[in-house]
């Protein structure tokens, strides 16, 4: 055999041996996850809340969302979001308290899912904490590799955040709690 088509064959032997790992380390690892993080701002809660609550505003200042629109005739307030890759997430309201929101990705069968725990608390400076906690699962090994290793869980959580923080003129580093 030529040189050439010996060493295209090693390296498909090797990325495939690579995937073949990535499959069986990704099947190891637990399919469900809890990850939160949480900044602190100078705003009031009230303020810190409504800019939370108001769902259908989120892509005008978290540029990792290009879009929402409220889902009409859903038995739960739904919003369908997109992502930057373009992609639909339906999100629906689980659960509101003062200062609390929960949503939970609406799709069934989907490659991954969750809820999103969203708490705005005063803080004694006049100012407000807020964290999001995502309970998720990741369907897919060769993801839930990706998610640990590379990405990490924290990812979308410090995104939001971040941007949430400039939202108010902060620039925030968000702290993981879990």
């Amino acid at each position: 055999m030529k040189r050439p088509v010996r060493v295209i064959l090693y390296v498909i032997g090797a990325i495939l041996a690579l995937l073949a790992i990535m499959g069986w380390v990704g099947s190891m690892l637990p399919r469900e996850h809890v990850a939160a993080s949480t900044i602190t701002l100078e705003a009031p809660a009230d303020s810190v809340w409504q800019v939370v609550r108001d769902l259908g505003a989120v892509p005008s200042w978290w540029r990792d969302m290009k879009g929402a629109e409220r889902v009409a005739g859903a038995s739960r307030e739904t919003w369908r979001y997109r992502d930057r890759f373009n992609s639909p997430m339906p999100l629906e309201v689980l659960d509101e308290g003062p200062y609390r929101l929960v949503l939970r990705i609406a799709t069934e069968g989907g490659p991954f899912g969750g809820t999103w725990t969203y708490d705005v608390e005063a803080t004694d400076t006049g100012g407000a904490r807020a964290t999001v906690t995502e309970v998720g699962w990741i369907a897919n090994p060769f993801f839930r590799v990706m998610a640990r290793t590379v990405l990490g869980y924290h990812a979308t959580l410090d995104s939001y955040l971040g941007a949430l923080g400039r939202r108010f003129g902060a620039e925030v580093v968000p702290t993981h709690v879990r």
